[in-house]
């Protein structure tokens, strides 16, 4: 078991109460959801990676999208399972995804790859580009910055993690190498009283290249 399957697991209930419908008051983020649902197109098979309580998988399928969520951690799966049983939910690791080669759609790492090392990050994207079709498209959202962040003993868990923060240059410079072309780059500034956002945040649309 992963150190972030242990973290996940251990604060999954607390985390899905205090982030409890995460876009209401968020507009620009929607903004770009939807702008990525229009790329796919109507009832294109996307996989939300990282997936958490579910949240942003009943978005996208409000959006139109056939959209399943996959989450390393079982507690956050059955946490989504709970919230919104007419979804798809399944536990597994983003690094070895259980879709065939050039099945999906779409894909979304909405804040999900920010738990993996820069250097494990080629073949994370590579396990993207392998099961998106041609022309198939990809969202990748991630905080803005140089050092990581850690959070330690949140609501009171015992448990420990490091959120790495990205350059958008840089994860350009990735996802081109792994195949993928960048259609979009949207950066959020940080908003006062926001405890999450006193980083940019930034938003990439890519495409695989047919």
């Amino acid at each position: 078991m992963t150190d972030t399957q242990i973290f996940y697991d251990a604060i999954a209930e607390d985390y899905a109460a205090h982030f409890r419908d995460p876009l209401a008051d968020r507009p620009l983020e929607r903004a770009v959801l939807a702008a990525f649902a229009e790329q796919v197109g109507p009832g294109g098979l996307v996989a939300d990676l990282g997936c958490g309580p579910g949240e942003v998988t009943a978005h996208l399928a409000g959006l139109g999208l056939s959209v399943y969520g996959l989450d390393l951690s079982e507690a956050m799966v059955a946490v989504a399972r709970r919230a919104h049983p007419a979804l798809r939910f399944e536990q597994g690791s983003m690094r070895a995804l259980p879709d065939a080669d050039g099945s999906l759609a779409g894909v979304v790492s909405w804040y999900s790859s920010i738990h993996t090392p820069v250097d494990e990050l080629p073949a994370l994207f590579t396990e993207f580009h392998r099961v998106l079709a041609p022309g198939g498209r990809l969202l990748l959202a991630f905080q803005v910055g140089d050092e990581p962040l850690r959070l330690d003993r949140p609501w009171g868990r015992d448990v420990v993690l490091d959120f790495h923060r990205r350059r958008p240059e840089r994860m350009t410079e990735l996802l081109g190498a792994a195949g993928f072309a960048l259609r979009s780059t949207t950066v959020k500034e940080p908003e006062e009283g926001r405890g999450e956002s006193l980083v940019p945040q930034a938003f990439l649309l890519a495409q695989k290249e047919e």
